[in-house]
């Protein structure tokens, strides 16, 4: 036969020969087939079978590979997807402190600039009484001197 058919058709082939061999008379179990070209099936299967069990055990250790590297790269795509997720959960913490801390920046600078309003209003104001009051007893004395260099030029004449 050669080495030529592959297993399943050699396989075929004697059940084939099995199933229409003439039976036994009274041996309802048995039947009548070429013995040669039974056993020739037979060593073709068996010089087969190695080279088909290599290449199934490669296919095999092939799809494991293959499994194996599915899983790695989905496991470094999950662990990719987490970090992102974290660092784009960190950098919206930042933004959300740094909002918080402008917005308190900004409030404590707007109640300094009005402290500071309401200090330099206060200082001016007290400057402004205290010249007031100054001119006003400089007017006094002014308006004593005056009236005392009238008196004095009065009596004079």
């Amino acid at each position: 036969m050669g080495t030529n058919n592959d297993i399943i058709e050699l396989l075929d082939i004697l059940y084939g020969m099995i199933t229409e061999a003439w039976g036994v008379p009274l041996g309802n179990d048995k039947c009548i087939i070429e013995r040669d070209k039974a056993v020739e099936i037979i060593n073709d299967i068996k010089a087969n079978l190695p080279t088909e069990l290599a290449e199934a055990k490669r296919l095999v250790a092939a799809r494991d590979e293959f499994i194996g590297n599915a899983k790695r790269e989905a496991e470094a795509l999950r662990k990719s997807a987490e970090d992102k997720a974290r660092l784009m959960v960190q950098e919206q913490e930042i933004v959300r402190v740094a909002r918080a801390q402008s917005a308190e920046m900004i409030a404590s600078a707007e109640n300094k600039s009005k402290e500071l309003r309401r200090v330099a209003s206060d200082y001016v104001d007290q400057m402004m009484s205290a010249a007031e009051k100054n001119l006003s007893d400089s007017l006094a004395a002014l308006r004593g001197s005056h009236s005392a260099f009238n008196k004095a030029g009065a009596s004079r004449d």
